[in-house]
């Protein structure tokens, strides 16, 4: 039996190899394995004596030869391939195991091309892909995982115990790894934003408990190429993370990282229910928390400073499926405890993607990510009443939030605090009437973020009865006018930021 080992990941390699060279197997492999399985005293013989050709062009090609390759690819079913071998004085090749370079760790996009182009590997994907196409008679290993248990059935049943099922999912993950690799490349290699063809490589970081409801199976990957984020998370702890859960606390991070001073946030359901920004940690939770107690329960909180104990212990007070923040003092996880479903997570800063994917059935959508371009200084005030001071640090606030809220988007605020967040109903008019159940009488004096514009004046209306003075809205609408107007009726500051952002 013989066995062609080329790998760039050499965990494991050497006991595998051993392993195989205790059962009687011949040991081929490219120079740095080679090396290595030297190294610790194993038998090993160089490509280059079976090729009969060294490495050319400084190592570019090896493994690229025909006695290589018809190793590989020859079907031990079929006499005429086993007498082509026999005629050249070639053996058949039983077990390829390669793994490429890890591309996405050593390029970024900016990587010199040359450099870039020197770290493509054509030789190893070729012997993995001429393996994986050969699988029934050929074992195509790319992961190091699988050294151990296809050793243990090669000591206990030999080469022909290893049963077709197992031969088939080796090379899907081949075929697999060829691909994420090949995705990889193109993605540093690609000019257009949005070509033709759009390969996405992930790389699964767990399973998750469970989807949207318990009886959905779910699991979270990492999109390579893209600033890695989730896959960095720090969970304290043993507690699993479900589907949910990684999903309201992305919403909360990305939230919670656009504020400079502490602030907090707490998100159901995808969507922000009470955000607030204060002199301390402490402090923001608590103003975060009474902007809504009733929706808060069994939200997830994020905050952007580092855990204190205070903030633990007034967290601890209620009941929350999750705490995200930037880093935690020594110890603090301990006064989380009397809550054994919270899950704290530790979390780096957030970097926007530059692309945001989201499936549709047997479809992906993607676009660029939405982060507002327009500074509160180009906003346009397009009333006779400027708003005051407090109302622009309010209407700033309440714009930051409003992004996050499902559309029809609204957001009520008064001294950096949510007090009513309306969102995901079918017309606008709804949206603000919740916001506003939901404020009751903190509506008085505080401002409204809307996501886009009023297509009527009925909401501004509404929003000066509950006592409204100031609305931040994009504007664009047919009816800015009657809409203007309504506010000047009211007495209410209006600016437009000339830029909508919606969120479905």
């Amino acid at each position: 039996m013989r066995a062609l080992l080329s790998v760039a990941d050499k965990t494991g390699i050497t006991v595998f190899a051993q392993r195989l060279v205790d059962l009687g197997w011949e040991i081929f492999a490219t120079g740095g394995t080679a090396r290595e399985l030297r190294e610790h005293g194993l038998p090993v013989r160089e490509i280059s004596e079976l090729t009969g050709f060294p490495e050319l062009l400084e190592g570019r090609v090896k493994t690229l030869h025909p006695a290589v390759h018809a190793a590989i690819l020859a079907r031990h079913d079929r006499s005429t391939d086993l007498a082509q071998l026999a005629e050249r004085g070639i053996a058949p090749i039983q077990l390829v195991a390669v793994n490429l370079y890890p591309f996405d760790r050593h390029v970024t996009p900016e990587t010199p091309e040359d450099v870039a182009l020197e770290l493509i590997d054509v030789g190893g994907p070729t012997l993995l892909r001429a393996a994986a196409k050969n699988f029934p008679w050929v074992l195509p290993i790319c992961d190091p995982c699988d050294y151990e248990p296809i050793a243990d059935r090669l000591a206990q049943f030999g080469i022909t115990g290893i049963d077709h099922e197992t031969r088939r999912a080796l090379a899907a993950k081949a075929f697999a790894h060829l691909a994420t690799y090949d995705a990889q490349i193109a993605s540093y290699l690609r000019t257009e934003e949005f070509p033709d063809l759009l390969p996405i490589p992930l790389r699964k970081l767990q399973t998750l408990r469970y989807g949207e409801n318990p009886h959905q199976r779910a699991a979270v990957y990492q999109i390579l190429g893209i600033t890695p984020q989730v896959s960095r998370w720090q969970v304290v702890g043993d507690a699993a993370l479900s589907y949910n859960n990684v999903l309201d606390a992305v919403a909360a991070w990305q939230l919670v990282q656009r504020f400079s001073q502490p602030a907090a946030v707490i998100v159901k359901h995808a969507a922000p229910c009470g955000v607030a920004v204060a002199a301390t940690p402490h402090e923001a939770f608590q103003r975060a928390f009474e902007a809504d107690p009733v929706s808060s329960f069994g939200g997830i909180v994020a905050l952007n400073r580092t855990l204190d104990a205070e903030t633990a212990l007034a967290v601890a007070q209620h009941f929350f499926d999750l705490l995200i923040v930037p880093d935690k003092q020594p110890g603090v996880e301990t006064l989380l405890v009397r809550r054994k479903s919270l899950r704290l997570v530790i979390a780096p800063p957030w970097t926007d993607p530059g692309v945001v994917f989201r499936s549709v059935g047997d479809a992906v959508l993607i676009q660029s990510a939405d982060r507002p371009l327009r500074l509160p200084e180009t906003w346009q005030v397009v009333t006779s009443r400027q708003p005051t001071e407090t109302e622009w640090h309010d209407l700033a606030f309440a714009w930051t939030v409003v992004p996050f809220v499902l559309s029809n988007g609204v957001v009520i605020a008064r001294h950096a605090q949510t007090v009513g967040i309306g969102g995901g109903q079918p017309n606008r008019v709804d949206a603000v009437r919740l916001a506003l159940w939901r404020a009751g009488e903190r509506a008085r004096q505080a401002v409204l973020a809307s996501d886009a514009f009023f297509p009527f004046p009925d909401s501004v209306e509404l929003a000066a009865a509950a006592g409204i003075t100031a609305i931040v809205q994009p504007g664009g609408s047919k009816r800015d006018r009657e809409v203007v107007e309504a506010a000047e009726r009211a007495g209410i500051a209006m600016v437009f930021t000339g830029e909508r952002h919606f969120r479905h």
